[in-house]
């Protein structure tokens, strides 16, 4: 059955079915990937460690968010550990 029949009977049950298949849908989307959270933390330990050893220079909140630094692919390329 395609997604287009499953949203054909969808649309046939009641509200409050309706919301349960909804609410079902999204968890499913919102379901982290473990692979990609470890690899998330093991970069931020990186990042942390070499902070601390004085490898990598912080960047003030406020320059950060400097109208500049919004615009695509500023960060990208520049200098990391």
């Amino acid at each position: 059955m395609g997604a287009e029949e499953i949203l054909k009977q969808a649309l046939k049950l009641k509200p409050e079915e309706r919301f349960m298949v909804v609410e079902g849908l999204i968890k499913s989307i919102d379901e982290t990937d473990k692979k990609l959270d470890e690899l998330w933390v093991m970069e931020a330990e990186k990042r942390l460690a070499a902070y601390r050893e004085g490898k990598l220079e912080g960047v003030p909140m406020e320059e950060i968010f400097k109208e500049e630094h919004r615009k695509p692919n500023y960060w990208i390329g520049r200098d990391e550990t």
